[in-house]
């Protein structure tokens, strides 16, 4: 057990990419996928390794291996907000936003991971754990789906035990209002029923599909519009129905654009995404902003990786459990959380993250 305040210097970095096929066709208002890739880094230092990783293009892992790899071996395990700086100040001329951004929040949840595991503590309670566990909500209904399929998966969720669950939206004004009360019918009354439109919607569209999905009780409209359009977030916060919450965030890759957000009123609850934030201190960053405006936050996606960071937060409130990564990370890692009464536990007997890879079971997806 690392006990001493004596350096421990990183002393390697792997980095391994790998694309899965969905299950089936996938859409939501604005793209569509067939496949899904995860950068995954293997960091070793003082005997134990840590594993970190995002979804994000190839390039990602480019970049890591090519320039902040560099950075961080030889760096001190256990500083890990001096490696942060150190490549936040390295991808300057190249542009923080995007993939730099997404490699760097591969490299520093290994950081997070492999301090925990150096220590021999959980890393939620390196973080500092408030709660037991990250309350989550179902996501996917993806407008590639049929009625009956989305009615299935929702439903399905919700019978698991999950309170709250989420459908994209923003293929066809008329379609989708069909498509969401369809989901309500399925789901039942007492669930919450949220909605993503992936900011497909103008802002005079996304105002009347507002007050169209509040017949059916829709609780959370996320990215009405573009999530660079925070005067068109704001509009419909102001002027939408107030039972319903504006979400965006997910596509914050730096502190300054949550600050931008926070300071033009333009959501009631802030999404922050650890594979695309800068890790999990971008995110902690994130959080301190969040609770300074008493405003709630939610993780995008990835709920392995969010549980343990959920869980050490304060305004936090829940986590995405989306359909694509739920399956990956059960396919790719053992000491995945199952949910249990509608929410993720970490497990407080594993150091670190509690993920371990399985990398001959997994090798077939490896594109690198």
């Amino acid at each position: 057990m690392t006990t001493r305040g004596d350096p421990v210097p990183v002393e390697t970095l792997l980095v391994s990419v790998f694309t899965i096929p969905t299950d089936a066709p996938e859409a939501d208002g604005t793209y569509e996928w067939e496949s899904t890739t995860i950068v995954v880094v293997d960091l070793t230092a003082g005997g134990q390794s840590g594993l970190g990783y995002t979804y994000a293009d190839s390039a990602t892992a480019r970049l890591i291996a090519d320039k902040l790899a560099k950075i961080v071996i030889g760096s001190d395990a256990m500083s890990i907000s001096a490696a942060w700086m150190s490549m936040s100040r390295s991808v300057r001329n190249l542009g923080r936003p995007g993939i730099c951004s997404m490699a760097i929040s591969a490299v520093d949840t290994a950081l997070w991971d492999l301090k925990a595991r150096l220590l021999h503590v959980p890393l939620v309670t390196l973080l500092g754990q408030v709660r037991e566990s990250m309350p989550i909500y179902g996501s996917g209904g993806f407008t590639s789906y049929s009625i009956e399929k989305l009615q299935k998966q929702l439903r399905g969720w919700v019978e698991q035990g999950i309170p709250r669950v989420k459908m994209k939206i923003g293929r066809d004004i008329d379609a989708d209002r069909a498509r969401v009360a369809a989901a309500r019918e399925a789901i039942g009354e007492d669930a919450e029923l949220f909605v993503d439109a992936n900011g497909a919607y103008s802002r005079k569209q996304a105002l009347a599909q507002a007050h169209a999905f509040a017949k059916s009780n829709v609780s959370w409209f996320e990215e009405p519009v573009s999530a660079d359009d925070l005067e068109g977030l704001r509009l419909i916060r102001d002027r939408g129905p107030a039972g319903m919450n504006i979400a965006a965030g997910e596509y914050g890759y730096e502190i300054d654009y949550f600050r931008r957000m926070i300071e033009a009123d333009a959501v009631d609850v802030v999404q922050a995404d650890a594979t695309r934030c800068g890790g999990f201190t971008g995110f902690l960053q994130v959080a301190a902003f969040c609770e300074a405006h008493h405003l709630p936050l939610s993780a995008h996606c990835a709920p392995a990786l969010h549980a343990p960071v959920g869980c050490a937060t304060g305004p936090f409130v829940h986590g995405e459990y989306f359909h694509d990564h739920v399956r990956i990370e059960n396919l790719f890692f053992d000491g995945v959380p199952q949910v249990r009464e509608g929410a993720l536990r970490p497990d407080l007997s594993r150091p670190g993250l509690g993920l371990e890879l399985r990398r001959s079971d997994v090798d077939k997806f490896r594109v690198n």
